[in-house]
């Protein structure tokens, strides 16, 4: 189909230009970091607790969503996209609260070092790291003990491929879902694998052939995009991995990358559902889940996560 009217209609507004400007990640975070609704309009939620936890590399913001008063939850950590250079707890605060709300699920979000101050493997590690101090917290945090999930969009998305994959060959925890919004899982851009990435990659918000400039300030130095790690859709041993929900968009640069991973993971014999949200666009969590053909989004994570 074609793309909403409502985004085209951003789309349209956004000036055309042949030449595309270098990227400058101080400029890139304040277009990406700016707010869509004032907090008195977003999902309220139950209680909202700002932490920093102390980890061995960096002291790492977070933000607690409670849905409600209860005797244990079941928890999820959330990372926000942004490229690995921006996002912060504000600017994914309007996404999580529905996700906590509907799912019911304990929410914490990640505050993760950005680049390129903080270059691959600084986000990863956070992530990983405040996953596992969750686990070490079970009574402070009223955890259930087993309902550990992980969801991320974009660039989150790729870090809650590799938190799973760190999960499993560490075994120090065990994640029991796992989320993927629109995500970004194979980092190397010398070449374009995925039809999606040529059909998409212009005039969609995100630009195909500004990805490469983008990912050289997450992976700084000789990082090989081969490693599972920098891009899990390069993993061929995808076994005993949690369950996953992949959610895709149709004119989206990943979408092909994102349903490549969801099939992978099924014949591995891993549950993977995908969902596609036809006429849309890369990022319309949060800023478009208004409309009626993506609002229930959240809902259907909701049933994911709460499924046996």
């Amino acid at each position: 189909m074609p793309v909403h009217p409502e985004i085209k209609k951003i789309l349209d507004f956004i000036p055309k230009s042949e030449s595309k400007p270098k990227i400058i990640p101080e400029e890139h975070r304040k277009m990406f970091d700016a707010p869509v609704l004032p907090v008195e309009q977003r999902v309220q939620v139950y209680s909202v607790e700002e932490r920093t936890i102390t980890t061995a590399e960096a002291d790492i913001p977070v933000r607690i969503y409670t849905p409600k008063e209860a005797d244990s939850y079941p928890i999820l950590m959330y990372f926000h996209g942004g490229a690995f250079m921006s996002g912060t707890l504000d600017s994914h605060d309007e996404v999580v609260r529905p996700i906590c709300m509907e799912s019911g699920y304990k929410v914490i979000s990640v505050g993760y070092r950005l680049a390129p101050e903080h270059p691959f493997p600084a986000a990863l590690v956070d992530s990983y790291n405040v996953t596992k101090w969750a686990t070490q917290h079970k009574d402070e945090l009223k955890w259930d003990g087993k309902n550990l999930a992980i969801a991320g969009d974009s660039s989150g998305g790729n870090l809650v491929a590799a938190v799973s994959l760190m999960a499993r060959d560490k075994k120090e925890f065990t994640i029991s879902k796992q989320v993927l919004f629109y995500p970004s899982l194979d980092l190397d851009f010398s070449e374009f694998r995925y039809p999606s990435l040529v059909e998409n990659g212009k005039g969609y918000f995100v630009e195909s052939d500004q990805l490469a400039e983008i990912n050289s300030f997450y992976l700084i130095g000789n990082v090989d995009t081969n490693n599972p790690l920098v891009s899990p859709i390069r993993e061929k041993n995808l076994e005993k991995l949690p369950a996953a929900l992949v959610i895709t968009a149709e004119y989206d640069p990943f979408r092909d990358e994102g349903e490549l991973f969801a099939q992978n993971l099924q014949k591995c014999g891993v549950h993977a559902e995908v969902k596609r949200y036809e006429g849309a666009t890369h990022g319309f969590l949060g800023k478009f889940t208004h409309l009626d053909e993506y609002k229930d989004v959240y809902k259907r994570t909701a049933d994911f996560l709460n499924s046996k």
